[in-house]
């Protein structure tokens, strides 16, 4: 039984996006899904199912940080026996080569969060995302011919953090960019079998100090979310 998506088993379709925001998840189903059906609210968490091409698609909110998208993984995974999960979300770039509106595809995602000390007693998981479907996407993402970046990311469970510089010791060591999700939906993805993959867009550049206006946002998040719709077909 799931707690905090208030759905039977067959309104959620075998693959899942997943925005932070539950209202990017209400304005990809209106924009993209034909017949889009909203079977959740619950704390205003929407989640939508409809059809992109014939496929049946869900998209569903898993909100911010990694508490957050664990629990609506978690549900999804294991009680509503879904088979993969793309998170289309947003992060900031820390390598001086990745501008505003390029796609990072993250092949895995490292973290400073606590989830995986404690369930690995102490040790390391290094989480990443299902290899069929990241070269899948990255194939998508070539035919679409967008600018994209693949590889490490960092999930972090803090937005404002006390060190303002921490960000150089992770870009040191080749991550891509920063976001709060990725690591906790892959590594729930490897305890449940499923496939994974966070595709994200560069909303701001911590390197440079610049972001995106909201008109560019929206355009952005669009050719996101179509990479995102376009690789599901394959699935």
């Amino acid at each position: 039984m799931s707690l905090h998506i208030n759905a039977d088993k067959n309104e959620v379709a075998d693959t899942v996006l997943m925005p932070g925001d539950p209202l990017r998840a209400k304005y990809a189903a209106n924009k993209f899904l034909e017949n889009a059906i909203c079977y959740n609210e619950v704390r205003g968490m929407y989640g939508f199912t409809g059809t992109y091409k014939g496929k049946r698609i869900t998209i569903q909110g898993s909100g911010m940080g990694q508490p957050s998208i664990g629990i609506y993984a978690y549900e999804l995974m294991n009680f509503f026996d879904v088979e993969n999960v793309i998170r289309i979300g947003s992060c900031g770039a820390v390598q001086p080569e990745i501008e505003l509106r390029d796609i990072i595809i993250a092949m895995t995602a490292s973290t400073n969060g606590g989830n995986n000390k404690n369930t690995f007693k102490g040790m390391d998981f290094a989480p990443n995302a299902n290899p069929d479907l990241f070269l899948k996407t990255i194939n998508k993402a070539e035919e679409m011919k967008l600018n994209y970046h693949c590889g490490n990311i960092l999930s972090s469970d803090n937005f404002y953090d006390d060190d303002p510089e921490i960000w150089k010791l992770w870009a040191r060591f080749g991550i891509l960019g920063i976001e709060m999700e990725a690591s906790m939906l892959y590594t729930l993805a490897a305890k449940f079998k499923k496939r994974a993959l966070a595709i994200c867009t560069v909303s701001d550049s911590i390197v440079n100090e610049t972001l995106l206006s909201s008109e560019e946002r929206e355009k952005s998040f669009d050719e996101m979310i179509l990479l995102a719709l376009e690789t599901s077909l394959e699935l």
